[in-house]
């Protein structure tokens, strides 16, 4: 495995009770708090009562930001970083999903920068500095709750790109699995794509010598599998949401790349795609993913067919191991679409006419991808196998 240091310091309260420690938490962050969530659905489900309730406890007083998008916006985040300066607000608390954390990464980096927000997502500037940041979260997803990245989308530029900093860390996470049982069928489908995808890119790397973390993607892995259809008839089962939810954020907290340096070019390539077309980030995906995949087989097929083995019961007998890797991927493609997820770009009416544009935006920094490295050709040839 490669040298590492390894830095995490999100303390993460899960659990029936986890909302219990926010008074604790709040007590050394100051008077101002603005709360940032999405399209509302936590004010049904009576998140937003329980979070304004503890912060009210706490002699907080309260400003809020709401409407954040699936695909959250530059424009959105601008919204809330002139909160923060205007009103000088001490701290950000994102009740939500991931896209609202990511949007709230950008608001306390932004009200530590006196330029464009805009500037930090192109990484033009270090973010060195931000304002403290805590998280509630209601979906399993991402694993934004225990990082420190985020995707935001410019919808003027038609660009979505990815950024970070150990600046945006959040201080906190409470995950609460009963705040997940009423999120509706398709985002839970979401979501479980999305979680396994990223164990995906962080497994497929050109190190040796790390059985450690691939015993922990391929557990990972198994576990989401075989939970996942029973969620699915039973939406409303803690236990089932318990271990989905903690899923997610295992699948993107850095435990799982210790050591190695994932692909994450399929990542780059549905950025791409949904900066032009808007679509569910999960659902890009589950379409574009098999397909880097089947491309992706030539570089160690050893290591295509070991997955297929061990994560998708691939009986190897008599094969080679091109032949087991495919048909671990044929299974992988096979199970998303079991679950309801997509499977074709044509699924959301994409066809072929802004081909040109979605492979000028993958390939704005040259040649992608850390396990397979991507030319035009090959995302060209991605995107029209997606077809």
């Amino acid at each position: 495995m490669d040298s590492f240091t390894f830095y995490n310091p999100v303390k993460l309260h899960f659990g029936e009770d986890a909302l219990e420690k926010l008074p604790k938490e709040l007590a050394q962050l100051g008077k101002k708090v603005l709360v940032v969530y999405g399209g509302g659905s936590i004010k049904k489900n009576g998140v937003y009562n329980a979070v304004i309730e503890k912060l009210q406890e706490a002699n907080k007083i309260i400003f809020e930001l709401c409407d954040v998008e699936p695909n959250p916006r530059v424009e959105t985040a601008r919204r809330g970083i002139d909160i923060c300066k205007k009103e000088t607000i001490d701290f950000v608390l994102a009740v939500g999903g991931g896209s609202v954390i990511d949007c709230s990464k950008l608001i306390v980096a932004g009200a530590k920068y006196d330029g464009d927000a805009w500037d930090i997502v192109k990484r033009k500037v270090l973010v060195d500095e931000a304002l403290p940041l805590g998280t509630v979260l209601t979906l399993a997803a991402t694993g934004s709750e225990m990082n420190s990245g985020s995707v935001i989308t410019n919808a003027a530029t038609e660009e979505k790109l990815s950024w970070s900093s150990p600046a945006v860390f959040p201080k906190f996470s409470i995950l609460n699995p009963a705040y997940t049982v009423t999120v509706p069928k398709n985002h839970t489908i979401y979501g479980i794509v999305d979680m396994m995808s990223h164990v995906f890119e962080q497994y497929f790397h050109n190190t040796t010598n790390t059985p450690i973390t691939d015993e922990m993607c391929e557990g990972v892995l198994r576990t989401v599998i075989a939970t996942a259809p029973k969620l699915l008839q039973d939406l409303e089962n803690f236990k089932l949401r318990e271990t989905i939810l903690l899923a997610g954020t295992i699948g993107l907290n850095g435990f799982l790349s210790i050591g190695s340096r994932g692909d994450w070019a399929s990542h780059n390539i549905e950025h791409a795609v949904s900066a032009v077309y808007d679509i569910p980030h999960a659902g890009g995906l589950a379409i574009l993913q098999p397909h880097w995949m089947r491309l992706s087989v030539k570089v160690n097929p050893e290591r295509f067919a070991g997955i297929a083995v061990r994560v998708f019961g691939v009986d190897a007998t008599g094969k080679t191991s091109e032949e087991v890797a495919y048909e671990g991927i044929d299974r992988l493609s096979a199970f998303w679409t079991s679950l309801g997820a997509p499977n074709r770009l044509a699924d959301y009416d994409i066809d072929d006419e802004k081909f040109n544009q979605i492979v000028e935006h993958a390939m704005q920094n040259g040649p992608f991808g850390n396990f397979n490295k991507l030319q035009e050709e090959d995302v060209r040839k991605i995107l029209q196998n997606s077809l």
